[in-house]
């Protein structure tokens, strides 16, 4: 075994309980018999029907265990990650318990991403079967996962009955959450610490003074803050725990959970209420109950290729038709949604890339790459028209940047996404620069503020980083910031513009009485658009550049430009019009509302949401004077 392998796995289960108890000898003479496994994404570890040589610790990445049923189709019982074994149904085998026949199957385990194992010999076991630790190990192993894969067997009849991704949506943190708490003071030694989770099998620690919740560390904090770092053991945990952690209600739903950890980019929530700790859900915790296809769309589109890329606008409308479907909260829905089609971006910038060097292009200058409209504002819901520009560092005129444009535009149609009619896209020359010609792009709109220029700076404010050298990203946008100081009249005529286009007042009883009130009214030309501008404006006037509506309105509030009454009540009524504007399209793909097919306690709460937006509208006429 080479040096650098021996001391790999020497690491990795330096705390495990199979090899500890015994002298240094003995453990060393153990790892001898060990082997490290890789397996790279989708690549079978484990095929049913195939002897096991011994027990699998997975050391990083995630594998799914899998049964195929009658009509051949995949059933995941399991999702197993690091730290944790594959391979206890060889246990009765290895005791002489019982007989692996030809005809019988057992299960397949797969790589989702690429896998490093630990291959632990029966002959490991067998040296260390008499030790009562070993023994109280794999009985709890064991006993934890019967009990997980019972669970998730249960959980896929009733789906067979018909019950659907609903109950998973639906379940509360409660019920998925673990327990068992395992906590250190922030005054803990490292050392200690890490003793801790191993002892506990945990991946993660919370860090409690009292019973407050004060931080907690994970091990990659361990790895990163530590390890590569430099930092020695004998610190105190405090030194390395990420202070006050994103926590959840155990009241909260399953898609709750999963946004939070899909948002945030965390993998451990820690369960509190009033200030108690409950327990914790990981990531772990969702997969194994998991929401199906928000899993296996996520998998398609880490691994689209050219060919595969189109399958994922179907995906995504699954998950949304079932998330609208349970009555998902629209902002929640939307913030799964977008990020999923954050991720197909993702993708299709980094097919682009990868189809430009296998022509010979190597990238000049880093780049940053932006979405702006809808996309911009995290409200796509629906593959709509492409809107998007590119920023490049440097001052030439880059014919790699031009091609890549081109690429990221085509592979973009490909997934489904519709040109721009508008032309505003990265492919067009217009929509791509250096940093000094966006300046003197957005610098020419301000000066020459003619009805062209107002929808075009209009479209480009809506923008939002998705992709890309987030340096030069701070670098644009502070010669964005810079610019807009000495803006004033060009706000006065975005302002100015927008008088007339004044969102409507549905509460006229005269000219209903006299049967002149309006029958219907397009939600997006009408109300949504109008408050986006009006939002967009306020932000701009106080040097807020980019966000999503929300989180605009929050920092106007934080600001004291919107007092927190109104900006709860402004949040409330745009999420209300919205959320009617979501179902309106998705169900009859038409933005128009008709007011006959509302009851009237839905009409009185479009009234007074509207009634919110136009004082919204009225505070951006009011700073210009008009």
């Amino acid at each position: 075994m080479e040096q650098k392998q021996f001391k790999e796995i020497i690491q990795a289960v330096q705390y495990h309980p199979i090899f500890q108890g015994v002298g240094e000898s003995t453990a060393l003479s153990l790892v001898e018999e060990c082997e490290i496994l890789t397996y790279s994404g989708k690549e079978m570890m484990l095929r049913a029907d195939t002897p096991r040589q011994g027990l699998l610790l997975i050391m990083e990445g995630i594998a799914e265990v899998f049964v195929k049923n009658g009509d051949g189709y995949e059933e995941v019982l399991e999702v197993i990650q690091k730290g944790e074994i594959v391979g206890f149904s060889s246990l009765a085998e290895f005791l002489g318990l019982s007989k692996m026949e030809k005809s019988q199957s057992t299960v397949d385990v797969r790589a989702i991403e690429e896998v490093k194992a630990l291959l632990i010999p029966f002959s490991v076991l067998a040296k260390r079967w008499d030790d009562q630790g070993v023994h109280d190990y794999l009985l709890t192993q064991v006993a934890i996962r019967l009990k997980d894969v019972y669970g998730s067997l249960a959980e896929q009849v009733k789906m067979a009955k018909g019950m659907g991704q609903s109950e998973t949506i639906l379940t509360r943190v409660q019920d998925l959450m673990t327990e068992k708490i395992v906590s250190v003071h922030p005054g803990t030694k490292i050392q200690e610490t890490a003793q801790i989770m191993a002892e506990n099998r945990s991946s993660s620690v919370l860090v409690v003074e009292g019973k407050e919740l004060m931080g907690i560390i994970t091990e990659r904090d361990i790895v990163e803050r530590v390890v590569a770092s430099g930092l020695t053991y004998q610190e105190a945990s405090k030194a390395v725990m990420t202070k006050n952690p994103v926590t959840i209600s155990r009241f909260a739903y399953y898609y709750d959970a999963f946004s939070e950890i899909l948002l945030k980019g965390i993998k451990h929530l820690p369960v509190v209420d009033n200030g108690e700790i409950h327990g914790i859900v990981t990531l772990t915790d969702l997969l194994r109950k998991k929401n199906d296809s928000v899993m296996k769309t996520i998998k398609k589109i880490e691994q689209a290729d050219e060919e595969t890329l189109p399958d994922v606008k179907a995906a995504i409308y699954d998950i949304t038709e079932t998330l609208l479907k349970e009555q998902v909260p629209v902002i929640t829905l939307l913030g799964i949604i977008t990020r999923l089609y954050d991720r197909l971006i993702n993708r299709a910038v980094e097919l682009s890339v990868e189809a430009l060097r296998k022509n010979g292009l190597t990238q000049p200058a880093p780049f940053a790459f932006y979405l702006m409209g809808s996309s911009g504002r995290g409200e796509q819901f629906m593959l709509t028209d492409q809107d998007h520009f590119l920023v490049y560092g440097g001052t030439e005129n880059h014919v790699y940047f031009e091609k890549l444009g081109t690429e990221i535009t085509n592979k973009l149609e490909h997934a489904g996404y519709a040109r721009c009619k508008g032309l505003m896209m990265s492919s067009e020359q217009r929509w791509r620069g250096s940093v000094l010609q966006w300046q003197d792009r957005v610098r020419s709109w301000m000066l020459q503020s003619t009805n062209d220029n107002l929808l075009l700076a209009q479209n480009f404010f809506s923008y939002r980083f998705v992709s890309g050298d987030t340096s030069l990203h701070r670098e644009f946008e502070e010669g964005i910031a810079e610019l807009l100081d000495r803006s004033r009249i060009f706000l006065y005529r975005m302002a100015q513009a927008e008088k007339e286009q004044e969102i409507p007042s549905l509460d006229q009883p005269i000219k209903a009485l006299f049967k002149l009130g309006r029958k219907s009214i397009d939600m997006k030309k009408e109300i949504l658009f109008p408050f986006h501008h009006s939002l967009q404006i306020l932000s701009l006037y106080y040097g807020m550049i980019n966000g999503t509506p929300l989180e605009k309105v929050n920092a106007l509030k934080e600001k004291g430009i919107l007092t927190e009454g109104f900006s709860e009540d402004l949040k409330e009524a745009f999420s209300h019009v919205l959320e009617l504007y979501i179902r309106q399209r998705w169900h009859h793909g038409s933005t128009v509302l008709i007011f006959t097919t509302m009851s009237t306690r839905q009409k009185e709460e479009l009234i007074l949401s509207l009634r919110t937006m136009r004082e919204l509208q009225g505070q951006v006429f009011a700073r210009f004077s008009m």
